[in-house]
């Protein structure tokens, strides 16, 4: 995939999006509480902190969350309205302009340095990013976050949990099973003649998920919505071993958003589906593989 095309879909996708984000993901209006914005917060709190890159900063709406921490605070976006909007909220704070500027995790030169000696962070986390960077880019992303951690830092990339569709069943179900479980085309490749049949028990798999759940997310004004640009999910066992193999340590997988039933069932009791998955909340709870849709993967700088 040419990265310029994938990333300008990214761009579009986000550009009319800088002056709401926070309220839908943070705010009042959110369809779930931020839970991990109180997990990341801990994380960070326990670790001891001070300096941070937000990889992917948004308009800065984790880092606002921080302001009254007396942490250094610093974030890049790949969308120029993320940017701009990142800091106005974060000017208001006392933050310099300097402290936020346009980059892609995907390249080295974007992850410029703290304004400290040494210029390393104490950490650098990634969210909301993972989804939208190609397969074969999962670990120079990685290697940039590492790069500018201190010994003894910590890296944290947020992804989409793939193996929700275990218990989803919708479409991100069919898409495991199809992809990654079954590998249809490699069944087809091993056995061409039963090419019509394999087809065939796939349509007949398909009609046990809800295929039309959940809807396809398009844009606020003819822009490429979140669904319609590259929005991948990842196998909590396969980005863990990704920050093993840029020697990371002390690895931890932590799920969020956990879902107390399968997403199609919540219009059936929408008060207690919200309430029981909230009470589910526990980052390292072994449920969280299948319940929770979303999950970081914390490693430390050796």
């Amino acid at each position: 995939m040419i990265e310029n095309d994938y990333q300008t879909a990214v761009q579009a996708c986000y550009s009319t999006w800088s002056g709401t984000y926070y309220d839908d993901y943070y705010g009042a209006k959110a369809s779930y509480p931020p839970v991990h914005r109180d997990l990341l917060k801990r994380v960070l709190r326990e670790a001891g902190a001070q300096t941070l890159l937000d990889a992917g900063c948004g308009p800065a709406s984790f880092l606002r969350e921080l302001t009254d921490s007396g942490m250094d605070l610093y974030g890049f976006d790949l969308t120029p309205q993320m940017v701009e909007e990142a800091r106005r909220v974060m000017g208001a704070y006392g933050f310099p302009e300097s402290h936020f500027w346009e980059g892609s995790v995907t390249r080295r030169e974007s992850f410029r340095p703290a304004q400290n000696e040494g210029g390393l962070y104490d950490a650098a986390i990634c969210v909301g990013v993972f989804p939208h960077i190609p397969a074969e880019m999962d670990s120079t992303a990685i290697g940039n976050l590492k790069s500018v951690v201190r010994p003894k830092g910590l890296v944290i990339v947020e992804a989409r949990n793939e193996l929700f569709g275990l218990f989803s069943l919708n479409r991100y179900s069919s898409a495991l099973f199809e992809q990654r479980l079954i590998q249809v085309e490699r069944l087809k490749a091993n056995a061409p003649e039963e090419s019509a049949n394999i087809d065939a028990a796939i349509s007949a798999l398909r009609e046990r998920f809800r295929m039309d759940l959940p809807p396809v997310r398009g844009g606020k004004a003819g822009e490429p919505g979140y669904d319609e640009v590259l929005s991948r999910f990842h196998n909590p066992f396969e980005l863990r071993e990704l920050l093993a193999q840029q020697g990371l340590g002390d690895i931890r997988l932590l799920f969020y958003h956990y879902h107390a039933l399968p997403p199609q069932l919540a219009p059936w009791a929408p008060k207690l589906f919200l309430e029981e998955s909230l009470r589910r909340e526990d980052p390292q709870d072994w449920r969280g593989f299948f319940m929770a849709s979303v999950f970081f993967v914390v490693g430390k700088v050796s």
